[in-house]
């Protein structure tokens, strides 16, 4: 066994590496940040539909698809959120978490620069942000998606499954 002295004493390396979350509890919680982040963003859009559609409309980028759309990203939202719960499907759901938080990203970046009109169909708390605020969430969020599906396929591996 490997051990480290400090002034503080001498430690263990496999007493240091139980101080570190395990992998499992980090892809739970990534898991559970990104449930709460669509249930939260799919019933914000579904509880004041008609501002959501009159938003949708007023996108240069979304308008002409707004109807499909409309529909389309809040049930996305809600069967990911319900995929990230069951543990035989998190895997594949955190791979749609990530494709799904990129695509809004892009559409962020889209929208900043390649277009006068910056409409937002975002509600709840995400109504409030800027930009740039949104935009840093999201990358955050891009990360979190990433470190999961790390985590998660090496645990994989490491099962057997």
């Amino acid at each position: 066994m490997i051990s480290i002295v400090t002034k503080l004493g001498k430690f263990n390396l496999t007493e240091i590496k139980t101080l570190f979350p395990k992998k499992e509890t980090i892809v739970f919680i990534i898991s559970c940040l990104f449930f709460a982040l669509y249930m939260y963003a799919a019933a914000n859009k579904l509880a004041d539909y008609q501002k959501f559609k009159v938003q949708l409309g007023q996108s240069p980028i979304l308008a002409p698809i707004s109807g499909h759309v409309l529909w389309f990203i809040p049930g996305i939202e809600v069967l990911i959120s319900v995929l990230l719960v069951v543990p035989k499907t998190r895997l594949v759901a955190l791979y749609a978490s990530f494709s799904l938080i990129v695509m809004f990203t892009s559409y962020i970046v889209a929208i900043l620069n390649f277009t006068e009109k910056v409409p937002c169909a975002c509600g709840g708390i995400f109504e409030s942000m800027q930009w740039k605020e949104h935009f840093l969430f999201n990358i955050f969020f891009i990360i979190l998606a990433v470190t999961a599906i790390i985590l998660q396929t090496s645990l994989i591996k490491k099962d057997g499954k």
